[in-house]
């Protein structure tokens, strides 16, 4: 990513997720529940998935994402830990 592109996303990590990262709103999903991460934040194309150790106060940042379409590509490669059905491999 650019540099510019990290400055969105820390900047939209700060100014989001600092008081209630846990509340849905238009940026803020809860994801369905899958074996990776339970919230989903929106930043314009990017996605940032995490969860909220409660114990801690702390938010865990897993991944940070570009979404094209209906995929996730992370670091150059189309993502799938995060959904609770992934696709399958074919059998050829």
């Amino acid at each position: 990513m650019t540099a510019h592109d990290r400055r969105i996303i820390e900047s939209a990590i700060a100014a989001r997720l600092t008081d209630q990262p846990t509340t849905v709103t238009k940026c803020i999903r809860k994801l369905r529940p899958n074996p990776l991460a339970e919230f989903e934040l929106r930043i314009q194309r990017f996605r940032v998935l995490y969860n909220v150790d409660v114990e801690t106060d702390a938010i865990v940042l897993l991944i940070v994402g570009i979404k094209l379409g209906n995929k996730l590509i992370v670091e150059g490669t189309e993502f799938h830990g995060h959904r609770s059905d992934p696709p399958q491999p074919s059998a050829e």
